[in-house]
C-alpha cells in the first residue's frame, strides 16, 4: 500500500516535466521548419532576380544571414529591404560584398549597352518617321515665310514683315515638334520642354533687358511713327533732321552736319518735339528800351514793324508784350509767325530783330546798355561817325534747310532697306 502511494506521488511530479520537454521539442521543430521556409522563400526570390547566384542564405530563429558577392555595391544594399519583407523575418544580417572580378563587374554595363542598342534598333523606324514629319512641317513653314505676300502687305515696313515671318517659322517649328512627339508617344515631354524654354527665356530676358526693351521700342515706333524723313525734331535736347529709323536707333542729322544716333528705347520714352508737324512756326526775341519811353506807342511800333515784314504771316499775327522791368530798362518780348518751309526761322528771327532795332532807333527811343566798359588810353582817337544801316529787308528763304534735305535724301538712298519709316504708315 505504501509503495502504491509513493508511485502515485512520483507520477504527479514527473508528468509536467515530460509535458514541458514534449512542448519544447514541438516548438523547436516548428521554428526549424519556419526558418527553412524563410530560407527557401528568399532563395526563390533571388533566383527569380537572377543577379544573386553567388549569394547564400541561412536562417536561424528568424534571423537571416546573407553571404557571398554581387557585381555591384548597389545590388548588395538592395538585399536588406528585399529579405526584410519576407514574412517571419526578425532581422537581416547582410554580409554580401562587391566582387573584385573585373569581368563580372563589367557584365551589367555590357548588358545595359546591349539592351539600349536593341531598343534603339526597335525605336529607329518610328524615330525616322517622326523626324520626317517634323522636317516636312518645318519646310512648309519656312516656304510660307519666304513669300513676299501677304507679310509685306500686312506689315507697315520690312522690319515688321520680317518679325511676322520669324514668328511663323517659330510656330511651325513648335508644331513640328508636337507632331513628332505625338508620333513617338512622348507628348508628356512637351510640357517639360516648354517649361525649360520659359525658364531659359526668362533668364535671357533679364540678362539682355536693355536689348529687349530697345527691340520692343523699335516695333512700337515702326507702327506709330512720330516723325517722317527730313522732319526737324528735338529728342532729349538733340535737334536735327530725321535721316532714318532703324531696328536699333533713330539717326538724326544735326544742323552742324553731324550724325546723332539715339537708341529707340530712349526715343520711345522721351519727349519728342516735331517742328515740321506744322508749316507755321513762331520765332521769339526780346529787346530792352528805356523806362521813360512811351511803352504803348513803342509796343505798337514793334508789332507793326514785325507784321510788315514780307515773310511774316498775317495769321497768327505778330505780338509784343512787356515782360519785365529791369534796372536798366523795360524788356519787351516780340513774336512773329513764318512758314518754315519757305523761310529760314533763324534768319527770319535775326532779320526781324534788326528791323525792330532800326525802327526803335528811328523813333528816337533809347535802347539802354547795361554793361560798363572802362577804356585806358593816352591817345585820343578821332570819333568816326557810324555808317548808316540799310533798312531794306533781307531775303530769308529756307535755302539752308533745302540743302540739308538734299543731304538727308542722299544718305537715305544709301541704306534704304534699313529704314523703317514709310509715308503711308500711321503717324502720331
Amino acid at each position: 500500500m505504501r509503495f502504491l502511494l509513493l508511485f502515485a506521488v512520483f507520477l504527479a511530479f514527473a508528468a509536467p516535466t515530460v509535458a514541458q520537454e514534449a512542448n519544447g521539442t514541438i516548438t523547436t521543430e516548428n521554428s526549424a521548419q519556419q526558418d527553412a521556409a524563410i530560407a527557401i522563400r528568399i532563395r526563390e526570390i533571388l533566383g527569380e532576380l537572377g543577379n544573386y547566384e553567388d549569394v547564400s542564405v541561412t536562417v536561424s530563429e528568424g534571423v537571416v544571414t546573407l553571404r557571398g558577392t554581387t557585381r555591384s555595391a548597389i545590388e548588395a544594399i538592395e538585399l536588406d529591404p528585399l529579405a526584410a519583407r519576407v514574412e517571419g523575418v526578425v532581422a537581416v544580417r547582410n554580409q554580401v560584398t562587391e566582387t573584385t572580378d573585373i569581368a563580372e563587374r563589367l557584365n551589367p554595363a555590357l548588358e545595359r549597352f546591349q539592351s539600349r542598342v536593341e531598343q534603339f534598333i526597335i525605336f529607329l523606324p518610328l524615330a525616322l518617321i517622326a523626324g520626317a514629319a517634323f522636317a516636312l512641317v518645318v519646310v512648309v513653314g519656312f516656304a510660307l515665310a519666304r513669300m513676299r505676300q501677304p507679310w509685306e502687305r500686312l506689315a507697315p515696313n520690312t522690319f515688321i514683315a520680317e518679325i511676322y515671318r520669324q514668328l511663323l517659322r517659330i510656330a511651325f517649328v513648335i508644331f513640328g515638334i508636337v507632331i513628332a512627339l505625338d508620333i513617338l508617344n512622348a507628348t508628356a515631354l512637351l510640357s517639360t520642354i516648354l517649361g525649360a524654354a520659359g525658364i531659359i527665356g526668362l533668364a535671357i530676358g533679364f540678362a539682355v533687358k536693355d536689348t529687349v526693351e530697345n527691340f520692343i521700342a523699335s516695333v512700337m515706333l515702326s507702327f506709330r511713327q512720330p516723325f517722317r524723313p527730313n522732319d526737324t525734331v528735338e529728342i532729349n535736347g538733340d535737334v536735327g533732321k530725321v535721316i532714318r529709323l532703324t531696328s536699333r536707333a533713330t539717326i538724326l542729322l544735326s544742323f552742324d552736319g553731324n550724325h546723332i544716333r539715339i537708341p529707340n528705347s530712349a526715343v520711345f520714352k522721351s519727349r519728342i518735339i516735331n517742328y515740321s508737324q506744322n508749316a507755321e512756326r513762331r520765332f521769339m526775341f526780346s529787346v530792352m528800351i528805356e523806362r521813360d519811353a512811351d511803352l504803348h506807342e513803342t509796343r505798337a511800333l514793334v508789332e507793326r514793324t514785325v507784321q510788315d515784314l514780307p515773310f511774316v504771316l498775317q495769321e497768327p499775327a505778330a505780338q509784343t508784350w512787356i515782360e519785365a522791368l529791369h534796372p536798366a530798362g523795360v524788356e519787351l518780348v516780340v513774336t512773329g509767325w513764318a512758314n518754315q518751309n519757305e523761310t529760314s526761322i533763324v534768319r527770319g528771327k535775326g532779320e526781324a530783330l534788326r528791323q525792330v532795332k532800326l525802327a526803335i532807333q528811328a523813333a528816337g527811343i533809347v535802347m539802354p546798355d547795361a554793361t560798363q566798359a572802362i577804356h585806358l588810353s593816352r591817345e585820343v582817337k578821332p570819333v568816326v561817325a557810324d555808317l548808316e544801316e540799310t533798312t531794306l529787308v533781307e531775303t530769308v528763304d529756307a535755302s539752308e534747310d533745302a540743302a540739308l534735305d538734299k543731304i538727308v535724301d542722299a544718305e537715305r538712298k544709301e541704306e534704304l532697306s534699313e529704314d523703317l519709316l514709310r509715308e503711308d504708315s500711321l503717324k502720331e
